[in-house]
């Protein structure tokens, strides 16, 4: 029976193993589940990093008396 959700094959250093394998141990997890929350993790970090690029952008363009009101807006 093939699997509902794709998979993804990953060769990792043996210390970086054993430290994923230590914290599923810990939170006791499967090794596949906390690799995917590892990687959902960092997913949002890069998410974060990238928005916070775009805000710091528009940032450098806002002025005053440009922007809306809050009554304006709501």
């Amino acid at each position: 029976m093939p699997a509902k959700n794709p998979r993804i094959n990953v060769v990792l250093e043996k210390p970086l193993y054993q430290n994923v394998e230590r914290i599923a141990r810990k939170d006791g997890v499967s090794l596949s589940l906390k690799v995917r929350d590892l990687i959902r993790e960092a997913l949002e970090i890069e998410e974060d990093i990238a928005l916070a690029s775009v805000a710091e952008e528009r940032e450098k363009t806002f002025t005053r008396r440009k922007a809306l009101s809050h009554n304006e807006v709501w």
